[in-house]
């Protein structure tokens, strides 16, 4: 019991070490003058805390969302980048339902004018 107990206290630890240093916050900025994009998040405390990708829109081939459904439906908003892949925007387990998710993939596509693929 006493293995599980301490088990436990690293785990809680982590996850509060986690939501104290917002891992995982940060913003996206869509410069349609300058045609640019930047998304930028916060990581673990280390040398490169600081996670920041910026990126030409011309390089940006269309906005994919990934459904996973079941016991532990996600769905996941990804934007496909020649050279780089798919890179994550967004990602809800509960919060927003689908419709809310299309829309939100819909309104970026069309501010982008790439397709929508779903997965």
């Amino acid at each position: 019991m006493s293995f599980y107990g301490i088990v436990g206290l690293f785990i809680s630890s982590y996850l509060w070490c986690t939501i104290s240093w917002n891992v995982g916050s940060g913003y996206d900025r869509l410069d349609r003058k300058e045609g640019i994009v930047c998304i930028f998040r916060w990581g673990f405390p280390r040398k490169n805390r600081r996670i920041f990708l910026r990126f030409r829109m011309k390089d940006i081939q269309s906005i994919r969302i990934e459904v996973k459904e079941g016991i532990y439906a996600h769905h996941v908003l990804y934007m496909e980048i020649k050279g780089q892949g798919a890179v994550p925007l967004m990602r809800t387990d509960e919060n927003l339902t689908p419709r809310e998710i299309e829309q939100k993939a819909a309104e970026l596509a069309y501010f982008l004018c790439v397709p929508i693929e779903v997965f």
